[in-house]
């Protein structure tokens, strides 16, 4: 009789921000980065978290956690889209916005990083759902996205 292996998911609870950080770390040090751009590098200069409410197919309102950081506008406007998830978090999206600094700044692309995230299931929503979705938290990073028209009026 052949023997069945069981196969066990591997779970990693590593904080997605710390996980960037360290490996930030390692860069800094082989950069041989200055303190104070390191100091500055490191964390995001602004973080929104916002509440979405948003009627549903059925009638119902229901409210979703959203949230854009920005890392840094260092080497000009930020870029980074929207990702839809259950698995959003502030952390997670602080790390996708510093890695989209380091994307640019790499390929020298004149943007700074940034990354906005909906707590959603986006399978489970249908096509007005998700559109309502999206306009409210447009509409509330409002502030943010006009300060991208202003660099970029050709959007």
């Amino acid at each position: 009789m052949a023997n069945k292996k069981s196969q066990t998911k591997v779970v990693d609870n590593t904080n997605p921000f710390e996980a960037m950080i360290q490996r930030f770390d390692v860069a800094a040090k082989i950069l041989k980065l200055e303190h104070d751009v390191y100091e500055i590098m490191k964390y995001p200069s602004r973080s929104i978290e916002v509440n979405l409410p948003v009627k549903m197919d059925n009638g119902q309102i229901e409210v979703f956690n959203g949230y854009r950081v920005i890392h840094s506008t260092a080497l000009g406007p930020s870029k980074g889209g929207i990702r839809y998830s259950m698995e959003v978090n502030e952390d997670e999206v602080k790390a996708l916005a510093a890695w989209m600094t380091w994307k640019c700044a790499i390929a020298d692309i004149p943007y700074g990083g940034a990354k906005g995230g909906i707590k959603c299931d986006p399978a489970k929503m249908s096509e007005g759902e998700l559109e309502r979705l999206t306009r409210a938290y447009t509409r509330s990073m409002s502030d943010i996205l006009v300060l991208i028209k202003i660099f970029l009026p050709w959007i």
